[in-house]
């Protein structure tokens, strides 16, 4: 697996790598992760697979990242 890019971000880090015929978009923030695998035949271009990841589609990835983080600080509370 090889980076092949990055998105800029304010909020958290955003890596684009190449494997196997898959695009891997990977979201880092603080202790946590979450990536998303795309298929080369079905995007195209890494101009196609940045055009996918909008406002929008990162928008929810921090919604889902305030979800992560609520559910690990509640299981470090226990």
């Amino acid at each position: 697996m090889r980076i092949i890019d990055s998105i800029p971000h304010p909020s958290m880090s955003i890596s684009i790598f190449n494997m196997n015929d898959k695009y891997i978009v990977k979201f880092e923030a603080g202790p946590m992760e979450q990536s998303f695998k795309f298929h080369t035949d079905q995007i195209g271009s890494l101009e196609n697979l940045k055009l996918l990841i909008n406002d929008s589609f990162i928008e929810k990835v921090k919604v889902r990242f305030n979800e992560m983080f609520i559910q690990m600080k509640d299981t470090l509370q226990l």
